[in-house]
């Protein structure tokens, strides 16, 4: 697995061997990428949750992301996550927290331009964390959320104020993009 894009292009990422992370394939971010490149204004600040690896906030670092926060709960992905940091040079420009993602969620104070969600496929929650980052401080008008999930099992259009603004299929990926819905 490869940054797509960006000044780190390339760079392979570290990965967990065996089938405990499912990495968001080099096609797949490069297609979230180029959706994002006209539907997100604030690259600020991103965070990347169900981490994994780190793929998608390294490759939004790679891409001019001016910092990012990595969840995991899963100790040897948050020590890889890091390794991937200082490998791509951008450990001065990420945090890693190991905790469960509801968790974060309430914890967290920062306001974020995109959040991604790459959950294993088998997690039933993301509609549920996806209206929990709904109703926090994690997100603003600007917000952009990224998830990502089996394309079998497709998100609602609605999850509480987020509106799904656009939806691709890659293979068995599903990728789901939602924002605040503006109201007049």
């Amino acid at each position: 697995m490869r940054i797509t894009g960006g000044s780190a292009r390339g760079q392979i990422l570290k990965t967990l061997p065996g089938l405990l992370v499912r990495p968001t394939t080099d096609k797949a971010r490069e297609a979230i990428f180029s959706m994002l490149s006209s539907l997100a204004s604030d690259w600020s600040r991103v965070l990347d949750l169900f981490a994994g690896t780190g793929a998608l906030g390294i490759e939004a670092l790679s891409r001019e992301a001016e910092y990012a926060d990595f969840v995991d709960q899963n100790g040897k992905c948050c020590q890889i996550i890091k390794q991937n940091l200082t490998k791509t040079g951008f450990a001065d420009k990420g945090r890693v927290y190991c905790s469960p993602v509801m968790k974060a969620i309430s914890m967290l104070d920062n306001s974020y331009g995109i959040i991604f969600l790459d959950p294993p496929y088998a997690d039933t929650t993301l509609g549920a964390v996806i209206k929990s980052i709904d109703v926090s401080k994690l997100i603003n008008e600007e917000s952009v959320i990224v998830a990502s999930h089996s394309a079998h099992f497709p998100l609602d259009d609605r999850l509480g104020s987020l509106l799904k603004i656009k939806e691709k299929r890659y293979g068995d990926t599903g990728i789901s993009i939602f924002r605040k819905e503006v109201t007049p």
